[in-house]
């Protein structure tokens, strides 16, 4: 039952860590695409997924022309 539980955590942590990357790079950065693959491989240690998006939202947003 724990494991179960635990494993639905973790692909809900992974799922949110990843689609808020991608929403944070499609105004952060000039490549969303990168960033939600950046953000889905460094999610499956917490503790550096939360750092990326502490990161990732404290950048500046990039003008677009």
């Amino acid at each position: 039952m724990w494991s179960v539980l635990l494993l639905v955590f973790f692909v809900l942590f992974i799922s949110v860590v990843t689609w808020l990357s991608y929403f944070l790079g499609q105004t952060k950065t000039e490549n969303a695409k990168v960033s939600g693959i950046i953000g889905f491989l460094l999610s499956f240690i917490p503790p550096l997924g939360l750092i990326y998006l502490v990161i990732l939202s404290l950048k500046d947003e990039v003008s677009t022309v």
